[in-house]
Formats: structure tokens, sequence, C-alpha cells
């Protein structure tokens, strides 16, 4: 299934779409970069101008269903169907030749280009990131990042690396001990985000944050947890090799000019509303789909502001304005990310979902199901698995992703 959202209509000129793969059955394997025209696609397009016309180009194989053209197709009859809908393109209406190398017209290069990208990276594996601090290999295998929370208040383990009067020391402890059960980042986090939290003040943060990331940067990447772009600047020139933001850009108008200038790597996550508010009926039609555009949103708002994909991961945030049905559609939709063409986190240890999943009140007391969701997640694609409980999250993601490469061979992780 291939999702397509954000189709302007066909023609020259038009924003590039955006395509979110679900599944793609092939008839047989081929070779090389091009989508084999008999692998069929189920493919949905949102944003497309008269879309029961392409309903009538594909009869029996498309419908319209919560405002989105869902088509199940292959690549060669979609293109076709696209091209019998928009007309000539631009090129032969002005007696020059077709320049579209699929032969649907030149004003088909976006969709095209689009839905290869996309397919390539869903059947792929994900770029490795490349930081300051050293690169994280996660073409090969998806890493751990392990949580240190430098806060009083975080809702698993708030108060047990920070009590404020033997910060740092208590901290980097805590930190060494995540990179000894085998963490390859460490994510540093001084203000809480859990659900209802208020904001903490920019020098408060600063100086729960940036002495841990002086001391632990010089043994593994870490990665700064802010909202802040003054402490994620503070944290880089502390060593810090990744910002991780849970509001992508939303609560500072200067984070993303700075996560360009600064030239690390850069965490986009989806959150409906904010921390303090986030959890109060949150709503989606389609929460994959939802999160899926917000995401492709973020990433071309990221390029206008000087930040290269190629630099950017994405969140889909897990528990961050999403009820316990959300989460588990996310989960389950974790491969779908993939088609963004960027290496996915997963965030998942320890929430309230677990919880409510296994009927385990006890934050400590849900490693069991952290353990198997971050499973899932790897064995779906994830390339990055964000963790409490590291070393026992490091044997669950290892295991998960060598069944998931024996099961397909030479085809890479997915």
């Amino acid at each position: 299934m291939i999702v397509v959202d954000g189709v302007r209509g066909y023609s020259p000129g038009a924003a590039t779409p955006r395509v979110r793969v679900v599944d793609a059955v092939p008839r047989r394997w081929g070779e090389g970069a091009e989508v084999p025209d008999d692998v069929v696609l189920h493919v949905v397009l949102s944003g497309v101008r008269d879309p029961e016309h392409l309903v009538g180009a594909l009869p029996g194989c498309a419908r319209l269903s919560h405002g989105r053209l869902e088509v199940v197709a292959t690549r060669s009859a979609l293109l076709a169907a696209a091209a019998a809908v928009a007309g000539p393109p631009a090129d032969a209406v002005a007696g020059r030749a077709d320049n579209d190398r699929g032969g649907v017209g030149g004003c088909h290069d976006g969709l095209t280009g689009a839905l290869d990208a996309a397919v390539a990276a869903w059947y792929g594996a994900p770029d490795d990131v490349h930081t300051p601090a050293g690169v994280l290999r996660t073409s090969r295998a998806p890493v751990v990042m392990g949580v240190l929370n430098v806060t009083p208040d975080s809702f698993s383990d708030g108060g047990r690396a920070y009590t404020g009067p033997d910060h740092p020391e208590r901290a980097i402890r805590a930190g060494e001990a995540l990179i000894a059960a085998g963490a390859e980042v460490v994510d540093v986090g001084g203000e809480s985000t859990r659900p209802g939290s208020r904001p903490v003040d920019v020098d408060h943060e600063l100086a729960r944050v940036v002495p841990v990331v002086s001391a632990l940067a010089r043994q593994v990447v870490v990665s700064v947890d802010t909202t802040k772009a003054a402490v994620a600047r503070a944290a880089v020139d502390a060593g810090a090799g990744i910002v991780n933001d849970v509001s992508a850009g939303r609560f500072d108008a200067q984070m993303w000019p700075t996560v360009a200038e600064l030239g690390v790597p850069y965490v986009l996550m989806h959150m409906q509303g904010e921390p303090r508010t986030m959890q109060r009926a949150p709503r989606y039609d389609d929460v994959v789909a939802e999160v899926f555009d917000t995401l492709a949103e973020g990433l071309a708002g990221l390029r206008a502001a000087g930040v290269p994909e190629h630099r950017v991961l994405v969140d889909p945030g897990i528990g961050f304005g999403k009820t316990v049905a959300h989460n588990l559609a996310l989960l389950d939709g974790v491969r779908e990310l993939t088609s963004l063409g960027r290496p996915v986190v997963i965030g998942a240890s320890r929430k309230s979902f677990i919880g409510a999943v296994t009927e385990v009140d006890d934050v400590d007391d849900r490693l069991a199901g952290s353990l198997a969701v971050a499973a899932a997640s790897a064995a779906a694609g994830a390339s990055v698995i964000r963790a409490h409980d590291v070393a026992d999250t490091v044997a669950a993601v290892r295991t998960a992703a060598a069944i998931a490469t024996a099961r397909r061979g030479d085809r890479g992780r997915r």
C-alpha cells in the first residue's frame, strides 16, 4: 500500500507529492533502483483536483475515503491514469516532445519521482546518521538511545538522576551506566515533557543539561532533548551531536535556524498540542495519515530553513497527544513511516499506553510491554529505539532485527 498525500493536481509547478508506503506486492523480484511495473501498489492521494475523475480512470481500483483517493494498481497503471486525467503535458501542447521517462508526460515527473523514492525507501535500509561525535550505523541495525532525564518530575525516572545538590555527579554516573549497558546514544533532557508538565526556564534547563552533556560527550554520541534554541546551542557547544525536539520547532521560532547553523542531526517529532494539554481528548480522523503528513510538512519546512533532509530523523511522538488506540495504530504503521526516507525514532518505553494494554500501573513494571514494542518497532524498520532499560532493549532489538533480516534475505532490513 502506498499513500500519496499533498498532490495539488498534475501540472508543471505543482507541489511535490508526498508518498507513504504501507505495502507493495511484487509478482517477482527485479533488480536495480527502478520500481518494477508489476509491483501492485495501494495508493492514497490527497489534494488532487477532481479526484472523482481518477476514480473513473481506474474502474474497480480506486475509491474516495476520508477525503483521500485510494487506489490499488501497478505503478504504470497509476501513472497512466494520472496522465489521462491531467490531459497532455505542457510540452506536448506546445508541440514539443514528451519529456517524462515514464512516457506519461513531463508534468508527472514529480509524482513519478516521489513514488519511486518512497518505494525505494520502504524496501531499503535507512541512512546512517552522521554526527560530529561519530556515525550511527542505522543502515546496518537499529540503535538504542538511552534516556537520561536530569529532572525532578519526569514521568518514569524524575529525580533518579537529578536532585539538585549533587548535580551533575549522579546524572553523569547514570549516563555512564547507560553507555555500559549498550546505549549508542544518550538522550539528555532537562525539562519534563510528561502529560501536564509545565515549561522550565532556560537558565534552569541549561544548568541541568550542559555539565552532563560535557562529561558524557567524551564517551558516546549525546543528543539533547530540548525545545529551546538556546539550550540546543549550548549543548552542541558542549559536545552534543544531535538535537531532539519534541515540539518540531513550534515552541521556539529560532530552533530551526539554529539547527541549520549548528549543522547537527535533528529529530523531528509529532505532537498534538503541548505537554500541559496534549492528553485532553486528542482526536484524529486517521492518525497514521495525519502524523505522516505533519512529518512530511516538517521535512519541507526544515529544508526551507536550511536543514537538509539527510540530517533529519523522524519520530511519530508516541504518547504525545495520542490515545491508547492512536499509539497502537502508529506502532502498527512504523513501516509506513519509513517511506519518508528518513530514519524513524520510536520512544515508547514505560509509557502509559503500555500500562493500559498490560494492566500494569507501576511504571517500573512495564519492562515486558516496553520490550515487546521495541522488538516490533525494530522488526518493522525503526532505526532508533529510545529506552530506559537499555541492556534488555538492546538484546530485544538485536534479536528482532536479526529475525527480520533473515526473513527478508538480501532485501535488507525491510
